[in-house]
């Protein structure tokens, strides 16, 4: 495994603890952990694959693009990468509007399902986490 992708893989399951720990409590920053642990999870995924992006409208198009549209993931995990993008923005800037505890609670759920969809479709093996 290279060292992007391990370093991606860190961080995507720091950023799902850290979800899970702050939902009761702040569901706005749950949220945006949440979207991170997808986030980072797919860039570990696609860095096996020598990609990288810089913009998260980039990596949502790749998830679609490449993940989704080829048959390696399944609709069901492209749709819940961009549902966690939409509630990420809500949860950083949404002003007045706030993610609610419901839907954080769904946003560590679809996180879950990301890394372990991820996991379960790499080339190489990821190391594992409390699923």
């Amino acid at each position: 495994m290279t060292s992007e992708a391990a370093d991606y893989w860190q961080r995507a399951l720091q950023a799902l603890r850290t979800a899970e720990s702050l939902v009761d409590s702040d569901p706005d920053a749950s949220a945006s952990r949440s979207y991170y642990a997808a986030f980072y999870a797919t860039s570990a995924l696609l860095a096996f694959q020598h990609q990288t992006f810089s913009k998260h409208t980039a990596i949502e198009r790749a998830v679609h693009r490449d993940l989704v549209k080829t048959g390696i993931w399944p609709v069901e995990a492209g749709a819940a990468f961009s549902w966690l993008a939409n509630l990420r923005y809500t949860g950083d800037y949404g002003g007045r509007d706030h993610v609610d505890l419901d839907e954080a609670k769904t946003a560590v759920e679809k996180a879950r399902l990301i890394l372990e969809t991820a996991r379960s479709t790499a080339p190489e093996p990821l190391p594992d986490f409390e699923g």
